[in-house]
């Protein structure tokens, strides 16, 4: 990884810019486990003064990603310290050497959590957000027939987001953000970003046909059939894992 510049945090926000700077570098491994972190060191190789430094350390510490402590200082933790499901570190594991193994780990948590989501939101009557979800699927079907690989995958990644919403669990409300961030991560490498199918849209149209009758099962059901069809999900699934 290149080393980031004093110019690079200007104009975006020094307080944010830097812990993603920093978040990046740790994650990367640029700086590694127990690696101690001296804050005038950070505020003069960027250039921002020790109040931003400070708050950046904070953030990072809220993460799992550095320890601070008196007489010792603040440290890089150990991986196993880390927050796995900060919607942050999912962006920095993304483009680090830990990509493929997060992608398989955010895979194996949507093909868990995301049949049972499809489940329980068949058990609530929310009629405005089934017609939203079909809205979503309008907008993916329009997206492939247009051939915009963008467009369908935004409207993918809301009809996901919704459909944990609907299904009346924080904890899985919460896990949507995760699964959103899953979605992007797929986007963003050179591989991912797929446009979807005719077999894509109509999985998502049997999901919201389920949800309108109220059918749990076959909401879960046609949840999973998507999942497994769906490369990037099952090539990471337990079955699939490679020895």
């Amino acid at each position: 990884m290149s080393t980031p510049s004093a110019n690079g945090l200007r104009g975006r926000g020094l307080h944010g810019q830097l812990v993603q700077q920093l978040g990046q570098m740790i994650v990367s491994g640029d700086l590694g486990a127990d690696r101690p972190l001296v804050p005038e060191e950070i505020g003069q190789r960027f250039e921002v003064s020790r109040t931003v430094v400070r708050e950046s350390l904070r953030v990072l510490e809220a993460k799992g990603l550095v320890s601070a402590r008196p007489n010792v200082g603040t440290r890089v933790r150990p991986v196993s310290d880390w927050n796995p499901l900060d919607p942050d570190i999912i962006e920095w594991r993304a483009f680090g050497p830990q990509r493929d193994d997060q992608r398989r780990e955010l895979s194996e948590l949507r093909w868990t959590v995301e049949p049972l989501a499809a489940r329980l939101a068949a058990g609530h009557g929310h009629d405005k957000a089934r017609g939203q979800l079909a809205d979503m699927v309008v907008g993916m079907r329009q997206a492939v027939g247009q051939g915009d690989a963008i467009a369908f995958s935004r409207a993918d990644a809301a009809f996901h987001a919704l459909l944990f919403q609907m299904a009346g669990n924080r904890v899985l409300e919460h896990l949507s953000r995760i699964v959103a961030a899953a979605l992007r991560d797929a986007d963003d490498l050179p591989s991912g970003c797929n446009l979807g199918n005719k077999g894509s849209l109509a999985q998502h149209a049997q999901i919201v046909d389920a949800l309108a009758t109220g059918n749990g099962s076959a909401a879960e059901a046609a949840m999973r059939q998507l999942l497994t069809d769906h490369t990037e999900v099952n090539s990471g699934l337990p079955t699939q894992r490679k020895p």
